[in-house]
Order: structure tokens, then sequence, then C-alpha cells
């Protein structure tokens, strides 16, 4: 597998500059396009950012002092969602889970029960750090029945496992192009329940004038009938996410979501086969379908195996965990284009090639084998 050399520093693709300007008729029907993805019919804002714009956007709208947040934390975004509700001037309860695992709904449940005066619950649906992801249709239930507001973290598992807003009762869903849908970072987007803009509009602290402003777009852009933009849009990036949205649909989401399926079963497979690392999650319904996390061997630093697999092959998408968690912990990567085939072979292929280098031995012969058995079983249902 060969690396594509970047371009020139000075080559531009001339079909980027002059551009016709994005009508807001265009900005909506991309808007409309996602909403669609996301199984929501509520009110659907692209922000012009990486998706933790809307993530902070959300939380500093709905949440105010004196409320009462669960924070469900099962890897580092959750983690940053905390320090957030904090500075709202909420008080936070956590409910962390092993980034081993995924939380359970009774777990919910239970946190609810014990503090009754919780309004607000922040989840992440698939964290790709860690390679875990939550069973969000069983939490959404039970924070339903509650009565608190819902904030779900879709970045990751959009496009690459279902994401039912509406059905599940999520409030607010936030999702970026950058991963399963293969589209740009730089434009992300939020979908607002009712139920949600009742609660921003009652909370005096919520931003107004600023770019983490929900109601500014609500005023200026959904109440106006979606027909002048309230700024200049990012064009290239919105553009961009309308093709990812677009080739996505001629695939056909089914067809995606099986491809990650598939990717995450043929990783966890293959490194079964190779022996040397092991699947960081535990349970197959706790992994992720957009990235396979695996442990190191004991003694062996992960990020060695790393820089010595990409050495190998520089195109892989495989790369050491960050923070605490860097010596034990390599991810592979498998959303978007690289929830393929191929790619995941290569990656194993490399992998087996790093550990080698460290002196750990593997059994590299049935690798492919048991990788691809486990592709076509999913693929064949």
């Amino acid at each position: 597998m060969t690396a594509v050399s970047d371009p020139t520093p000075n080559s531009v693709a001339p079909d980027l500059l002059d551009l016709p300007p994005l009508t807001a008729a265009r900005f909506a029907r991309i808007e409309d396009k996602v909403g669609a993805l996301m199984r929501t019919r509520g009110d659907v804002v692209a922000m012009q950012g990486e998706a933790l714009l809307p993530l902070e956007a959300c939380i500093r709208s709905a949440v105010r002092p004196g409320s009462t947040a669960l924070n469900i934390v099962t890897g580092p975004y959750g983690e940053t969602f905390g320090g957030w509700l904090r500075s709202c001037g909420a008080e936070v309860v956590t409910l962390a889970a092993p980034f081993t695992g995924a939380v359970a709904p009774q777990q919910v449940a239970e946190a609810l029960r014990e503090r009754p005066e919780i309004d607000f619950v922040s989840l992440v649906h698939a964290e790709a750090a860690t390679g875990n992801t939550n069973p969000v249709a069983e939490i959404g239930a039970v924070v339903r029945e509650h009565g608190a507001l819902l904030m779900l973290d879709a970045v990751a598992s959009v496009g690459a496992e279902p994401l039912l807003t509406d059905e599940w009762g999520v409030d607010l869903c936030v999702i970026g192009g950058q991963k399963a849908m293969a589209g740009p970072a730089g434009v992300s987007v939020v979908s607002v329940s009712a139920r949600a803009w009742e609660r921003i509009a009652a909370n005096e602290q919520a931003p107004r004038r600023s770019y983490l402003s929900l109601l500014d777009w609500k005023e200026r852009w959904i109440d106006g009938g979606r027909t002048a933009l309230p700024h200049a849009p990012a064009q290239l990036e919105m553009l961009a996410l309308e093709q990812a949205a677009d080739r996505l649909a001629a695939e056909g989401l089914e067809a995606v979501l099986t491809r990650h399926r598939a990717a995450a079963a043929a990783t966890r497979a293959g490194v079964r086969a190779l022996g040397g690392l092991t699947p960081y999650v535990v349970r197959e319904e706790d992994a992720a379908p957009v990235a396979t996390t695996l442990r190191a061997p004991e003694g062996v630093d992960a990020r060695e195996i790393v820089t010595a697999a990409v050495a190998l092959d520089g195109a892989v998408p495989v790369q050491a965990a960050a923070g605490a968690l860097a010596k034990e912990m390599i991810r592979v990567n498998h959303y978007g284009r690289s929830a393929d085939r191929a790619v995941v072979t290569a990656s194993l292929v490399a992998l087996a090639g790093g550990l080698r280098a460290q002196g750990v031995s593997v059994d590299a012969e049935g690798v492919a084998q048991a990788a691809g058995a486990a592709w076509d079983a999913v693929v064949a249902g």
C-alpha cells in the first residue's frame, strides 16, 4: 500500500477558487440532507467549525447555573464535557465506565434515581479514541422517562452505525463529517428538539451574539425561513459536506454501515489470529465500528510497535493512543474510506511487522484468512 504524496505547496486545484456564492437555498438543502442522515425532523443547524464548536454550544446554551447534569464518561470527550458543564455553573454527576467497555443503561437509570434533580445528560455514542460504543437507544429511553435533556456526541458514529436521533429521544445531537462520512472536519451539524429550544430560550446565560449561540441561528436563520444566512458560510467545507452525504447516499446507508461493521470484525479477528496484541474493548457488542483499540504486550511500548509498523507501510491508519494510554494502546482507524478490506489487511500486516521488530513472536500466516472470513460473515449477514 503506497502513501499518496502531498501536492507541492504552490499548487492549487482550480475548482476551489472563484466559485459562485453559496446561496441560502443551497445551504438549507445541505442541512436537510444531513438531517435525513441523522433521522431527525427537528431543526438542524450546520455550524461553521469543527464539532467541538456545536458540542460546547449545546452545553452552554442548555445548561444554566443551578442545573444538575449527568455526564457519562467512556473516553476523553466525556471528560471534556465535564469541564464545560462545571464552567456553566452546573453540579456534575459523573458516571464513568472503563475504556474497555460501554456504560450500561441500568447504571444510567440508577444514577437518575439517586439524583432525581438531574435535568441534563451528556453522552458520547462512539469513542474513536478508545474504540468503544454506547447503547444509545436503551440509554435514551431511560433518560426520556426521567425527563432530562439528552445531548449526544455522534461525531464518530454517524455513517458507521445506526443513528436514530428522534426515535431515541435525543434532544441535542452533534455530528461531524470527518470520520465515517469521509468528509470535511471544518463544518459540523447539530439537531435541536423542540424541548431543547424551550430550555435554551429560558436560559438567561445562553450565549448571544456569539459563535457559540444556537439562539442566534434560530432567530436569524430558522425563524426567518432559512432565506438569509446570518454570516458568510464556509463554502468549501459546506460543499464538501454535501459531496460526502451524496456519496454515502449513492453507496447506500446500509451498505456503508455494513462496511464499517465488517472492518471492525475483520480487525478483531485478524488480531486474535496474529497473537501478541489483544482487543482493548473486551465484548464484541461494545466495540465501535469506527476504530479498534488494541492492548500491547506486557513490557512492550505501543508507540514503538506503531513506529515500526508505519515504517513498513506509511499509509496504514494505525496510531498510538494519546495521553496516559500511549504506552499500552494502539488504535487502528477503519472509518470512512479506510473501512476497506484491503486497508484492514494492510494494517494487520504492518502490525505483524511492528511486533516482530520488537521481538514479539506472531503468527502472521493466518491473519489475512481470519480477517477475510470475518469480513465475509458480516457481509453475508
